[in-house]
Order: C-alpha cells, then structure tokens, then sequence
C-alpha cells in the first residue's frame, strides 16, 4: 500500500484567531514523522516530549507540554498548555517551517477531520522510520537506558 502524503491530504488551513481555534493551541499537535525529524534537526528537541500509545507499542514526538519539555508526556503536565505559546498565547512555530501538520490543518470549520488526520498521524508514526526517530530521540535526551524502568522497552525496537 503506497505511503499517504498527509501534507497534501491536510493542507494548512486560513489562519484564525476565534476562541475555538485558539483553543486548539493549548493542546500539542502532532507533527508528521518527517516534520518531527526536521524540527529534531532545526534543534527542537529539548522542547519535544514523546507521546506513549495506551499499549506501548509506539511513541509520538510531539511539542511539549509546557514543564515537560524533553520528558515522556503525563498527564501532570497537560493542562500547562504547549511549550510553544507565548506569555500573549502566539505560538513560536506558526509562522516558521516547524508547524506541526495538525495543528496547521485544524480549524474550526474542520469539523470531525480532525480525528481522521490525527488517525493518520499515529499511523505515520507506527512506520520504521518513526520508530527509528522516536530511538534518535531517546537517546538525544538520556531516555534510552531509561525506557525499561518505564516498561517502555518495546520502544527500543
């Protein structure tokens, strides 16, 4: 089955400031694998956390929570907002090239396609190279030889 090009299947939508949208802000969107690997490269990663699927058998990389910066995500920290959002609630990545795909798709109008690309990016994520970026990252931040204490071992292959 060919690889879905989820840059061209969400496209950015009109940017907007309502209440809802903004709201969309406050919780971390997902990046694509390959936009996690360039915000990685552009030197994002102390700013990322990994997001840990319920069964442990794969991890998102996503903005971080704010207090969770280069941690694994809890739930302690999810109503600090993203790590992203200044003291004036604008976001540092919206108009750099590290916006995350949801987060420049969603809007308000978008109602219910939310779940579908957020379904498509956890999909992208369960890819080798996801995998392989999630370990990358483990390690970047010294969570490698953490992961078992966590249970999250199965993160190591």
């Amino acid at each position: 089955m060919p690889k879905i090009n989820l840059l061209k299947k969400y496209p950015p939508s009109a940017s907007c400031g309502c209440d809802i949208c903004r709201a969309f802000c406050h919780r971390p969107g997902w990046w694509s694998v390959s936009q996690a690997a360039s915000a990685l490269h552009g030197g994002l990663g102390s700013r990322m956390m990994l997001e840990v699927a319920p069964n442990r058998t794969y991890a998102v990389l996503s903005p971080a929570f704010r207090g969770c910066e280069g941690k694994l995500a809890t739930q302690t920290y999810a109503g600090a907002g993203c790590t992203f959002l200044n003291a004036s609630d604008d976001c540092e990545l919206h108009a750099s090239p590290f916006l995350p795909l949801e987060c420049a798709f969603c809007h308000h109008e978008r109602v219910g396609l939310g779940r579908q690309c957020h379904a498509d990016l956890e999909t992208d994520w369960q890819t080798p190279e996801g995998r392989q970026l999630v370990r990358r990252w483990c390690r970047q931040m010294g969570w490698w030889e953490m992961l078992g204490v966590y249970g999250l071992d199965s993160l190591k292959r």
